[in-house]
């Protein structure tokens, strides 16, 4: 079954993974930007970073029959950085050209302190300006409800901004609701540890169904999986749920909400008509 992981970390990732998830039917990946696991000390390392998502990357999933396309932003947890988050707003236009870039991304909160809120608005209004769409990261474990909230509460401060350009991702239980309710999209994420298990997130999909629900495996330089959308496609097999509504979940919503760039290129399923209804 094909797929599309819209939130995956591959600068972290060897090529074996590229391999193993192109095996398993993976014919996209989106990749935000986000912390190298430790905080760069100038704006021109980010400068490289971006060249990483937009040239290195494609090229290395290009070996393996794959699309890559990447997102650009100052991430959550180098925001609180006001300074440096200035410097390297200042660059990001220049990358916003390039043929693989989506959007905005990944940007929102993580220790939800007042320069996190100002970088983010500050994106948000640059998504805005540039025609972007925008994927935003929620912080894990117990302040997750409230950094949603503020950042639902920020983004509906602009009236001129679509909520069906944006996907708020690392949504759970208690956070899904108030993101549906809104008009925005959802991310599910299958992560081992401070996120959701394919058993979790299936459980989400059951209780409140399919719409504007994408699931992605968010493998990084942590203790992750690239294969864990497979793992949840399995997890919905076991129980016997419809190929239909599968392949809904992980392609058909990722192509629609990812489709909105210009620059995804991937194509929507061709879907039978019955000569009833032809």
């Amino acid at each position: 079954m094909n797929y599309i992981d819209h939130h995956a970390h591959m600068v972290s990732r060897t090529t074996d993974d590229y391999e193993k998830m192109a095996l398993s039917g993976c014919v996209a990946v989106t990749e935000p930007a986000f912390w190298a696991g430790w905080d760069r000390s100038s704006a021109d390392g980010f400068d490289d970073y971006f060249r990483q998502l937009t040239v290195a990357e494609p090229q290395r999933a290009a070996a393996y029959r794959m699309q890559h396309y990447s997102w650009l932003a100052m991430n959550p947890k180098e925001a609180d950085n006001r300074e440096l988050s200035k410097e390297v707003l200042k660059r990001i236009p220049k990358f916003i050209g390039c043929p693989t870039v989506l959007g905005i991304g990944e940007i929102g909160l993580n220790r939800i302190t007042r320069n996190e809120v100002d970088t983010f608005r500050e994106q948000v209004e640059m998504a805005i300006q540039y025609k972007q769409l925008i994927l935003i990261h929620t912080p894990h474990l117990e302040d997750k409800k409230k950094g949603t909230r503020i950042c639902i509460e920020v983004l509906r401060q602009y009236p001129e901004l679509k909520p069906e350009n944006v996907l708020i991702d690392h949504a759970e239980e208690h956070t899904l609701e108030m993101i549906l309710e809104h008009g925005y999209w959802a991310g599910l994420t299958l992560y081992p540890m401070t996120k959701l298990s394919a058993v979790r997130a299936v459980d989400i999909v059951e209780v409140f169904g399919p719409g504007r629900i994408c699931v992605a495996g968010a493998c990084d330089w942590g203790p992750s999986d690239s294969l864990a959308v497979p793992r949840f496609i399995m997890e919905m097999k076991r129980r016997h749920h419809a190929e239909e509504l599968i392949q809904r979940v992980v392609f058909d919503n990722p192509v629609q909400f990812l489709g909105q760039s210009a620059n995804f290129k991937v194509a929507p399923r061709a879907r039978e008509v019955s000569p009833a209804m032809a």
